[in-house]
């Protein structure tokens, strides 16, 4: 096991592993509603077996390498997490993403903790391009893709059909050499 500090405010960043179901559960509930108001992740996890097993697809996608999932913790506590929804290292492209309960938003967690999944998939699996991608409507998450220096690839008109409406969806994305670029203006 092992945390990763997200800075000095005792924020962590932590592998999310199946036996951590009931206090993922116990997140999930505190923040069913802001979560789920763009992604489906809220309704993965509606008791202990599927938050179970929600938790479990991940270890499995690790193990074949081709997705991790991590959890955010402040003072102990389970917030929100980072992702490698997608990761394909034979092709170099993957995709991040991310959740957080309202109680933990506007303390930049999201965007340390994605710099940290990044800055891995770049220097460490030499992955080429990194994905994200959000409902245009959340500009929280835009504003995170922003942060991070990546550029607007595109919008997937209506491609997205959530809780019976279809949403458009933005691809942002960063390439290696630009990352590197960007962290060594220090930016």
């Amino acid at each position: 096991m092992f945390a990763l500090s997200l800075g000095d405010d005792g924020a962590e960043l932590r592998p999310l592993e199946p036996w951590h179901a009931e206090e993922y559960l116990a997140h999930i509930d505190r923040g069913r509603e802001y979560i789920g108001q763009y992604i489906a992740l809220s309704d993965r996890a509606t008791d202990l077996a599927s938050a179970t097993a929600f938790l479990q697809s991940y270890a499995d996608k690790a193990a074949a390498d081709s997705g991790r999932l991590y959890g955010i913790w402040t003072d102990g506590v389970l917030v929100g997490g980072v992702l490698f929804r997608t990761f394909d290292a034979e092709t170099g492209n993957c995709e991040v993403g991310c959740w957080l309960e309202e109680a933990a938003v506007g303390r930049g967690l999201i965007t340390r903790a994605i710099r940290v999944l990044i800055d891995w998939a770049v220097e460490e699996r030499g992955m080429h391009r990194v994905e994200w991608i959000a409902a245009s409507s959340n500009t929280a998450s835009i504003n995170v893709a922003k942060r991070l220096g990546m550029v607007r690839d595109g919008v997937l008109r209506e491609s997205n059909p959530y809780r019976g409406v279809r949403h458009d969806m933005e691809v942002w994305s960063v390439l290696a050499r630009e990352w590197r670029e960007r962290r060594a203006s220090g930016r």
